[in-house]
């Protein structure tokens, strides 16, 4: 059941994906030039109106706090994650957008998707080598989260204010800046 969940679930991010035209590389390019911002506000939409459902979801007792993961912080996934943030202000892609240009029939994006199993590929025979490294070595305690989540397995950053109200605040100010971003730059008009 677990495995059709994540089928329906991944056909329905990869539709809005190309919905909002985060298949076209170009979009994010233009996004990342600071050039168009109707795809940057989608997603910052889209994280202040999921973060609100969530943290109500924790509260209401809707959504059951064991099923979040918190993944550690290592110093290699902050090296990693800029080499990923280079690689998708290089190639218009992230992960989830690469394989939405893929379905969507673009050449680029079968570079793109071919390249990251490579990597992975070539990460995963380098692992043994670089897990005892100072890349893999945890940062403040390693797991934490701004808000409690009800799960005491992770320390949280703001402990005297429940979750759900660090949360709410949270969302409203991405969705005021959202709502107040142009679509496009004053220069474009």
């Amino acid at each position: 059941m677990d495995i059709l969940l994540a089928i329906i679930l991944g056909t329905l991010f990869g539709f809005v994906l190309h919905r909002i035209g985060a298949a076209n590389p170009q979009n994010i390019i233009n996004m990342l030039r600071l050039t168009d911002f109707h795809l940057m506000k989608t997603i910052i939409w889209g994280i202040s109106l999921s973060s609100a459902l969530l943290f109500l979801g924790l509260t209401l007792g809707i959504i059951d706090p064991s099923h979040l993961s918190v993944k550690s912080s290592y110093w290699g996934v902050i090296i990693g994650g800029a080499i990923l943030g280079l690689g998708f202000a290089i190639a218009g892609y992230c992960p989830g957008t690469g394989l939405a240009g893929l379905g969507d029939g673009r050449k680029d994006a079968r570079y793109f998707v071919i390249g990251g199993l490579f990597g992975a590929f070539v990460y995963m025979l380098v692992f043994a080598a670089l897990k005892d490294t100072f890349l893999m070595k945890k940062i403040a305690g390693g797991k934490a989260t701004l808000a409690a989540t009800g799960n005491p397995s992770y320390i949280s950053l703001i402990e005297s204010v429940p979750g759900v109200i660090v949360a709410l605040v949270i969302s409203v100010i991405f969705f005021i800046f959202a709502w107040k971003l142009p679509n496009k730059t004053d220069n474009d008009s």
